[in-house]
């Protein structure tokens, strides 16, 4: 017989296993790539320069960060001058961001959803509304997250979203190449966790999760279908990180995916504004 698909809500609480797990042992060990905890106390800047860049100047705006994990990146923005809202899905996670928080003598609130079922009290709340790193191949509903974001921005707020490259996502391994995963049309994937991408080493116990390719193409017409207007598109062949750690590093610190005597991206970034704007 033919593989039964996980229903939507199957994937959602199968993922959130995972980020329970996950949001347990990130940070919590010398050896985490991502995320130090005491050094972001001391005052590590954790937001890489492309996402800075495109939110621009974010001292007192109101900031909603969808599927925020424990907070950090979240605080950070707060240290910047934000006023910040965090929304996942996990409640480890939350539990962990709000004892981050008072940690870190940072005012924050943090909101338990589904970043595909959005709470209406966040309607028209936010001057920004930021996603970054491994956030769209996670949602099987592309166009309910495009709403939802556009929903909790104010006139002339602007999304910032900036994700994995759908090109990088179907890549297993670099030498030799191989692409195992589809690159778009949003079919589920099923997938064995056995550990995780902020430390590689790490073993942990296999775990089932669900995962959703979205193209590009199909990332900006369900922005442009929740009626945000496209600002900015950039894909970006040279990186700051690997967020899979299988890229190589070049020489200047970059990461790089050689593909013949070219590279391929590994990240996009998009900046899209709700209706209202006078902004350029």
């Amino acid at each position: 017989m033919p593989e039964t698909q996980p229903s939507d809500e199957d994937g959602l609480a199968l993922n959130r296993a995972l980020w329970d797990v996950r949001a347990r042992i990130h940070g919590s060990t010398a050896t985490d790539r991502f995320y130090d905890v005491e050094s972001f106390l001391n005052g590590r800047q954790t937001l890489y320069t492309l996402e800075r860049e495109l939110a621009g100047d974010v001292a007192g705006k109101d900031l909603l960060h969808l599927q925020c994990h424990f907070g950090m990146d979240t605080l950070n923005w707060a240290r910047m001058g934000a006023r910040v809202t965090g929304v996942d899905f996990s409640p480890v996670a939350l539990e962990r961001a709000r004892l981050l928080a008072a940690q870190a003598g940072l005012a924050a609130a943090f909101v338990e959803a589904d970043t595909q079922r959005l709470p209406s009290n966040l309607a028209n709340g936010f001057d920004l509304v930021v996603a970054t790193y491994g956030v769209l191949c996670w949602i099987a509903d592309v166009d309910a997250w495009m709403r939802g974001a556009a929903m909790a921005l104010k006139p002339g707020g602007s999304l910032v979203l900036v994700d994995m490259h759908p090109a990088f996502q179907t890549v297993a391994a670099v030498d030799p190449l191989v692409a195992d995963w589809p690159y778009g049309g949003g079919a589920s994937q099923r997938e064995m966790a056995t550990g995780t991408y902020a430390e590689p080493g790490l073993t942990m116990p296999a775990q089932e999760t669900i995962q959703y390719p979205h193209s590009l193409g199909e990332i900006v017409t369900a922005a442009a279908d929740a009626g945000l207007t496209i600002k900015h598109l950039g894909e970006h062949i040279a990186t700051d990180l690997d967020p899979r750690s299988i890229l190589p590093q070049g020489e200047d610190g970059l990461y790089r995916l050689p593909f013949g005597d070219s590279h391929l991206p590994i990240l996009y970034s998009l900046r899209a504004v709700a209706p209202g704007s006078h902004l350029p």
